[in-house]
Protein backbone atom coordinates (compact mmCIF):
# COMPACT_ATOMS: atom_id res chain seq x y z
CA UNK A 1 0.00 0.00 0.00
CA UNK A 2 1.29 3.09 -1.09
CA UNK A 3 0.80 6.41 1.18
CA UNK A 4 -0.68 9.43 -1.29
CA UNK A 5 1.02 12.60 -0.52
CA UNK A 6 -2.31 13.95 1.44
CA UNK A 7 -2.17 10.49 3.26
CA UNK A 8 0.53 9.33 5.66
CA UNK A 9 1.64 5.76 5.16
CA UNK A 10 0.92 3.03 7.72
CA UNK A 11 4.18 3.38 9.45
CA UNK A 12 3.76 7.21 9.48
CA UNK A 13 0.72 6.97 11.84
CA UNK A 14 2.39 4.44 14.20
CA UNK A 15 5.54 6.36 14.43
CA UNK A 16 2.85 9.68 15.03
CA UNK A 17 0.95 7.40 17.47
CA UNK A 18 4.34 6.09 19.17
CA UNK A 19 5.10 9.57 19.26
CA UNK A 20 2.29 10.65 20.83
CA UNK A 21 1.81 7.56 23.33
CA UNK A 22 5.32 8.52 24.47
CA UNK A 23 4.49 12.04 25.05
CA UNK A 24 1.27 11.13 26.87
CA UNK A 25 3.07 8.67 29.00
CA UNK A 26 5.83 11.66 29.67
CA UNK A 27 2.67 14.06 30.70
CA UNK A 28 1.30 11.31 32.98
CA UNK A 29 4.69 10.61 34.73
CA UNK A 30 4.97 14.39 35.04
CA UNK A 31 1.47 14.88 37.20
CA UNK A 32 2.33 11.49 38.64
CA UNK A 33 5.81 13.17 39.93
CA UNK A 34 3.88 15.83 41.12
CA UNK A 35 1.44 13.57 43.05
CA UNK A 36 4.32 11.60 44.74
CA UNK A 37 5.33 14.59 45.68
CA UNK A 38 2.26 16.23 47.28
CA UNK A 39 1.59 12.34 49.05
CA UNK A 40 5.38 12.78 50.58
CA UNK A 41 4.18 16.62 51.69
CA UNK A 42 0.87 15.55 53.28
CA UNK A 43 2.70 12.21 54.31
CA UNK A 44 5.07 14.70 56.07
CA UNK A 45 2.48 17.08 57.34
CA UNK A 46 0.64 14.45 59.02
CA UNK A 47 3.45 13.34 60.58
CA UNK A 48 4.14 16.42 62.19
CA UNK A 49 0.81 16.82 63.06
CA UNK A 50 0.75 13.40 65.13
CA UNK A 51 3.99 14.30 66.66
CA UNK A 52 2.46 17.35 67.97
CA UNK A 53 -0.47 15.62 69.10
CA UNK A 54 1.22 13.10 70.68
CA UNK A 55 2.89 16.00 72.55
CA UNK A 56 0.02 17.99 73.70
CA UNK A 57 -1.62 14.59 74.78
CA UNK A 58 1.74 14.18 77.30
CA UNK A 59 1.43 17.49 78.27
CA UNK A 60 -2.33 17.24 79.16
CA UNK A 61 -1.56 14.21 81.01
CA UNK A 62 1.05 15.50 82.98
CA UNK A 63 -1.03 18.98 83.80
CA UNK A 64 -3.70 16.71 84.45
CA UNK A 65 -1.36 14.88 87.12
CA UNK A 66 -0.18 18.29 88.36
CA UNK A 67 -3.58 18.88 88.88
CA UNK A 68 -4.75 15.90 91.27
CA UNK A 69 -1.74 16.45 92.95
CA UNK A 70 -2.55 20.39 93.59
CA UNK A 71 -5.95 18.91 94.32
CA UNK A 72 -4.98 16.19 97.08
CA UNK A 73 -2.59 18.89 98.06
CA UNK A 74 -5.89 21.60 98.42
CA UNK A 75 -7.62 18.97 100.62
CA UNK A 76 -4.83 18.45 102.70
CA UNK A 77 -4.01 22.14 103.50
CA UNK A 78 -7.56 22.86 104.48
CA UNK A 79 -7.92 19.99 106.21
CA UNK A 80 -4.29 21.41 108.31
CA UNK A 81 -6.01 24.59 108.44
CA UNK A 82 -9.13 23.76 109.95
CA UNK A 83 -7.25 21.70 112.31
CA UNK A 84 -5.18 24.95 113.18
CA UNK A 85 -8.32 26.31 113.92
CA UNK A 86 -9.87 23.94 115.91
CA UNK A 87 -6.41 23.77 117.50
CA UNK A 88 -6.28 27.85 118.09
CA UNK A 89 -9.81 27.41 119.48
CA UNK A 90 -9.10 25.18 121.99
CA UNK A 91 -5.68 27.22 122.87
CA UNK A 92 -8.39 30.23 123.41
CA UNK A 93 -10.68 28.21 125.54
CA UNK A 94 -7.56 26.77 127.71
CA UNK A 95 -6.04 30.36 127.74
CA UNK A 96 -9.29 32.13 128.76
CA UNK A 97 -10.13 29.47 131.41
CA UNK A 98 -6.67 29.94 132.65
CA UNK A 99 -6.88 33.83 133.07
CA UNK A 100 -10.17 33.18 134.83
CA UNK A 101 -8.08 30.70 137.45
CA UNK A 102 -5.64 33.30 137.45
CA UNK A 103 -8.30 36.23 138.33
CA UNK A 104 -10.08 34.18 140.56
CA UNK A 105 -6.93 33.30 142.48
CA UNK A 106 -6.00 36.83 142.62
CA UNK A 107 -9.16 37.41 143.46
CA UNK A 108 -8.59 35.22 146.58
CA UNK A 109 -5.27 36.37 147.49
CA UNK A 110 -6.86 40.14 147.71
CA UNK A 111 -9.45 39.11 150.01
CA UNK A 112 -6.62 37.55 152.35
CA UNK A 113 -4.15 40.15 152.58
CA UNK A 114 -6.22 42.80 151.62
CA UNK A 115 -3.10 45.76 152.03
CA UNK A 116 -1.63 44.56 148.47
Amino acid sequence: MTSTPDQPSRLDRIELLAIRNTEAIAALTTKLNNLTDKVDNLTDNVSELTSNVNSVLARDAILNDVLLELRDSHEELKHNFEQHQQNFEEHQRTTNAALNQLGAILVQLTRIDPQN
